[in-house]
């Protein structure tokens, strides 16, 4: 397994890590990624162990905490041996306080994270979203306190804005506080808006991609097919992904599954092994983070790292996932005419 920085930091984590929001799966939305019992749990954290994946993924929101609780039990007697990292901020409760970055709600949020992961420290902690009704000076002071502390190592962001994200580096950059290393994004060959300004950020000041969402919420795992109707069972036809989640054009789509199957058949990797390795390739990537229901697309998931697509196959998949550019826009459309001032950074 390949180990690589997480952004500007000095801690090294592995291209791929294990996302657990399958772990205890309940409910309508993570009840459909799948519903793994802490002895499954346990199975899948040692083959992610024997191949070199070492960081784990979770959130308090996952199952209503019970993913952090199967970890926790998963990873017993193991955990000088693995990175855990796991997000807090969107709602787990009915009370007004029961959301959000304040340090009331921080506190409160990780404490509860230590209890249910059975550890006294949590490598990677992330703010889950961007709070506008919280002053990011609270957030900050809030989390290097905790950073100070020790029951926080370093810490990341997840689904912030460009002007979010820039605005909190640089509040802690002026006062001496924990920066965030790394951003946990979405990202993939049907998602890449990431590219506009996230990337260009995560150059300039060193922040690393903690990538979620990989194949595109399962357009990308090679189940769907130019003229085949969808999968009956898929997370794609719930609620919350049909109102919420990413839109992709159903022409742009199977453009990029043609690609897929094409260098698919090339290499010998499966569709989703091909889309893994693209973002592998990509600047500013610090780890992917893979999903797993079972210990069969565990193994193929892992198999995305330990090899690399060749220039001409990036570039097929880069064509064939173009996105357009949000350059009709101001000020996007300025910098599209000043190409020797603002390169692109891919």
């Amino acid at each position: 397994m390949d180990y690589r920085n997480l952004g500007r930091s000095g801690l090294k984590v592995p291209a791929l890590s294990l996302g657990t929001a399958t772990f205890g799966g309940t409910g309508d939305f993570f009840g459909a990624w799948g519903s793994t019992g802490v002895e499954e749990a346990s199975r899948l954290v040692d083959i992610s162990l024997e191949a070199g994946v070492n960081l784990f993924d979770s959130a308090d929101v996952y199952s209503d905490g019970r993913a952090e609780e199967v970890l926790g039990k998963a990873i017993r007697g193991k955990r000088d041996r693995v990175l855990i990292s796991t997000k807090g901020a969107l709602r787990v409760g009915l009370g007004p306080n029961d959301a959000g970055t304040s340090r009331f709600h921080l506190v409160r949020a990780v404490e509860a994270s230590l209890r249910r992961l059975g550890t006294d420290y949590i490598d990677l902690y992330q703010p889950h979203g961007f709070d506008a009704s919280t002053p990011v000076e609270e957030t900050l002071q809030a989390l290097d306190e905790l950073v100070r502390s020790g029951k926080i190592r370093y810490l990341g962001a997840s689904n912030f804005s460009g002007w979010q994200l820039m605005k909190s580096l640089a509040y802690s950059d002026r006062h001496g506080l924990a920066r965030y290393v790394a951003h946990q994004s979405y990202y993939s060959l049907v998602g890449r808006d990431y590219e506009w300004e996230l990337m260009p950020l995560g150059l300039d000041q060193g922040v690393g991609a903690v990538v979620w969402s990989p194949l595109g919420w399962g357009r990308l795992t090679g189940k769907i097919r130019r003229g085949q109707p969808p999968p009956k069972h898929s997370r794609l036809q719930t609620k919350l992904v049909v109102d919420l989640g990413p839109q992709v054009d159903d022409e742009r789509l199977y453009r990029v599954i043609d690609a897929l199957d094409a260098i698919s058949a090339e290499t010998g990797k499966t569709v989703p092994q091909v889309a893994i390795n693209w973002l592998l390739q990509r600047p500013t990537v610090s780890t992917v983070i893979i999903g797993a229901r079972d210990e069969e697309q565990l193994r193929q998931n892992l198999g995305a790292a330990g090899w690399t697509l060749d220039r001409d196959q990036i570039a097929r998949l880069d064509a064939a996932s173009a996105t357009p550019k949000p350059w009709p826009y101001y000020p996007y459309w300025g910098e599209s005419g000043f190409h020797e001032l603002n390169p692109p950074p891919v």
